[in-house]
């Protein structure tokens, strides 16, 4: 059934990334969630503003909570978020009111050009999709040079994914970005 076998990777990335998502009896923080966290700390010591990104919203609220038990200020964007909350919030973040904007959803035109750090809790399967979510800091008005960090969990299908991920854009950069790469180097054969 592919629908459970979907379910199944999701509940496999969900285990990569924080573990008490899947299981009650878990009341610690994952190893991931704690570098996450980590970084933004080193990341706001270092005067650098943050656009963290995961796919799950509730991975989201448990940095959320990690944030507020550090005092750490924070805005959050999800897909249940207003289109004028949605303004307000990136416009104060463009404002520095806050060192730290969590997106599970973006839309058309959001400019973060005020983050010079991004983090990927977990991998997407679409690396062009990921990578708009990058660009995000990326627009016109950048002028600080952006980190970004992917997050990923050794030996685990977060691997395959970003195997997968180089696959693709190995394809893509053979056909669409007109690479002088192998495309190039094939015979009729």
């Amino acid at each position: 059934n592919k629908i459970e076998f979907l379910a199944m990777l999701t509940k496999l990335r969900q285990i990569c990334i924080v573990p008490r998502l899947l299981y009650e009896d878990i009341s610690s923080s994952s190893s991931k969630i704690n570098a996450c966290i980590e970084l933004i700390k080193k990341s706001i010591e270092n005067k650098q503003r943050i656009l963290l990104f995961s796919s799950f919203t509730t991975v989201l609220d448990l940095v959320a909570q990690e944030c507020d038990n550090l005092s750490i200020p924070y805005f959050m964007l999800t897909g249940e978020t207003n289109k004028v909350k949605r303004n307000q919030l990136v416009e104060d973040f463009q404002n520095e009111a806050v060192p730290l904007f969590s997106l599970k959803a973006g839309g058309t035109g959001l400019n973060l050009t005020k983050a010079s750090v991004v983090i990927h809790l977990d991998p997407w399967w679409n690396i062009s999709a990921q990578n708009q979510a990058t660009d995000r800091a990326h627009r016109i008005g950048q002028e600080d040079t952006v980190q970004v960090f992917n997050l990923i969990t050794k030996n685990t299908i977060e691997e395959k994914i970003q195997n997968l991920q180089n696959k693709k854009k190995e394809l893509s950069d053979i056909f669409v970005e007109n690479s002088k790469g192998s495309f190039f180097s094939l015979t009729k054969e």
